[in-house]
This record gives structure tokens, sequence and C-alpha cells, in this order.
């Protein structure tokens, strides 16, 4: 689907079927220098079971104009924007990493509609170090090569997808060198400097998801729990043995947790 917000081009997947405004939504937002592939295991699940479906480019990712917007406030009126272009009023909003930053602050800023919001692979604050930060500001492949390493435990290093044929590791680097020089950078810088959590939170109303790896060293569990406890009576589910990438790792669990929520 593509459609113009803010005088620029923007597009989303959506499932394999065409996105009906008259269901409910279900919107996945991607996270640091990704875009709306790293959805392709969920998406289809729910839009082939009367959602509709919604996987954002944010712009200057993917198939979305850029450029790419500098904070996670700007990438959130966006978010709610393309929403409102698309017809979408009632909104689940499924952000992973930096996308989880993304959906909570569209969910603040617009909570009368939305009715669940899921943060996969969360923590705030979400400090990006300096180690990251340099190399990709000088939009050097090592910044794509730590992500990925630190993105996936053993079961990705070592080739343990529970889909046959599926190469975790390649499937990550693949995803980061399509990114546009300074989209990384861009996008993680965002992450580094949004202070505004505590506040959003406070405005939550609606049921909130923290689905969140075992094994995540990019946004570590427990710092995700002090975070969860910003929310009114989140609940928090830990995918055993998995990853920050659990949506490529832990796929069938992953899908169960969104099941059981949405």
């Amino acid at each position: 689907m593509d459609l113009t917000v803010l005088g620029k081009r923007a597009h989303a997947a959506t499932g394999g079927k065409a996105f009906d405004p008259a269901r409910p939504a279900v919107v996945f937002i991607h996270g640091a220098g990704s875009d709306h592939t790293a959805w392709s295991l969920q998406t289809r699940y729910f839009a082939h079971r009367g959602r509709g479906v919604i996987a954002v480019d944010l712009p200057g990712h993917g198939k979305s104009e850029g450029p790419a917007l500098p904070t996670i406030g700007a990438m959130a009126d966006w978010l709610n924007a393309f929403l409102d272009a698309a017809g979408a009023t009632d909104r689940a909003l499924v952000g992973h990493s930096m996308g989880s930053l993304v959906a909570l602050e569209a969910a603040a800023r617009r909570p009368e509609r939305v009715g669940k919001l899921a943060l996969l692979g969360t923590t705030w604050p979400m400090a990006v170090t300096k180690d990251l930060l340099d190399p990709a500001k000088a939009d050097d492949p090592l910044a794509g090569e730590l992500i990925t390493s630190w993105s996936h435990s053993r079961t990705g290093h070592f080739g343990g997808a529970e889909i046959p044929g599926l190469w975790l590791m390649g499937g990550s680097l693949a995803l980061l060198a399509r990114a546009a020089p300074g989209v990384i950078h861009n996008d993680l810088a965002a992450c580094n400097a949004y202070q505004e959590a505590p506040a959003a939170a406070a405005k939550i109303k609606a049921p909130t998801l923290f689905l969140l790896g075992e094994r995540d060293l990019m946004t570590h569990p427990r710092k995700a729990r002090e975070f969860a406890a910003l929310f009114a009576g989140a609940k928090i589910v830990v995918l055993p043995g998995a990853g920050h990438m659990f949506m490529a790792e832990a796929p069938g669990p992953t899908l169960d947790a969104l099941k059981a929520f949405l």
C-alpha cells in the first residue's frame, strides 16, 4: 500500500491482502535501520484472519521516501498521519526496538485511537554505546555487523532457525546493508536521545504487552522490566532463550504471544 503522507510517498506492507479499514487494524513498526520485511512472518497470519494489517516503512526506510526523521516524536507524528490517511481508526500498535518507542509515543499522542499496545524487544532509556554510534555515523559496515551479532542469541549464531533454510545472521546483515547512508546512525541517535517515555507511559490507558527475549543483549529484559513498571498493569512475556530479533529467531512463540494478546 502506497500513500502520500505529509507530502511524501509512504509505503506499508499489508500481509498479502488489501488493507480494509473496516477491520480492526494491527500496525507493525520496525526497528533501527530496518523496514517492513522484519514482520514478514507475523503480518500474513493476521491479514488472513480478519485483521487489517499495516507494516510501515518509516520515512527513509524501505520503500518510503526520505529523509529519515531525526526524533522519535517526529516518527510518531508521521505514523499517526499515515494511519489517518489509511483510514485506520481501531488500532493495535506493535513496535520492535526503536519501533516500540515510536509506538509508545504515537499511542500517547492519540490514545483514543489505540486499543492495544505491544512493545517488543524494548527498554528505556534505550541508550546506545559509542562503540556502535561511531561506526554507524561513518556508515561503516561494522555497525550492521555489531547490531546483527548483538541481536541474536546462540540460536541465530549457530543455525538454529525454526524455519528450515533460513539464515538468520545473513538475513539481518542483508537487511541492514540495504539502509540508505546515514539512516542507521539517525535511528540509533533518535533512540539514544528519547527522554519522554515516563510522560508517554502515563497517558497510556490501553492494555500493554512487553514481549522480551531472555537473551536479548540490545534491550536487556531486566531493564525492560523497570520500563514496564511505568505502565499501569503491563503484561510481561519473556521468550526463553531468544535474543533481540526474536520475530525471526522464535517466530512460533512470538506469534503465540501476539495472538493471545491481540
